[in-house]
């Protein structure tokens, strides 16, 4: 499995065909305390840089973009009675959508962890 992030604090996780998204600990530390998450529909088709979900907290509400494009496969219901767990565990249970990539090549636009990190610093 590889990780890759985007400049707007998503991360995606791809295996195979699959990529599994969610924000990073640095996009919930800023939000804060998450209330409420709204997940994309199952089969909804995206593009890249497509809104792709909302993550409300008590500062604000994000969007949350479509790192890569495909076809949403699946999403993390768990969200719905506990969307703090994006707060205590942004980068596995705190997942917010699967979907099918239509174009990996698209990945290649992406940041490594090493990358992010670096950019994360000079903010």
């Amino acid at each position: 499995m590889s990780r890759y992030f985007t400049k707007d604090h998503e991360w995606v996780e791809v295996e195979g065909t699959t990529g599994t998204v969610g924000i990073t600990d640095y996009a919930q530390a800023q939000l804060g305390d998450i209330t409420f998450v709204e997940v994309p529909e199952i089969g909804k088709v995206l593009a890249r840089g497509d809104t792709a979900a909302v993550v409300d907290s008590v500062k604000a509400a994000a969007d949350v973009y479509a790192p890569v494009g495909g076809t949403v496969s699946a999403v993390n219901a768990a969200l719905e009675g506990e969307p703090e767990l994006v707060n205590t565990d942004a980068q596995i249970g705190g997942w917010l959508f699967r979907l099918t990539l239509s174009d990996a090549g698209e990945l290649a636009g992406l940041m490594d962890g090493t990358a992010y990190a670096e950019y994360i610093a000079g903010l």
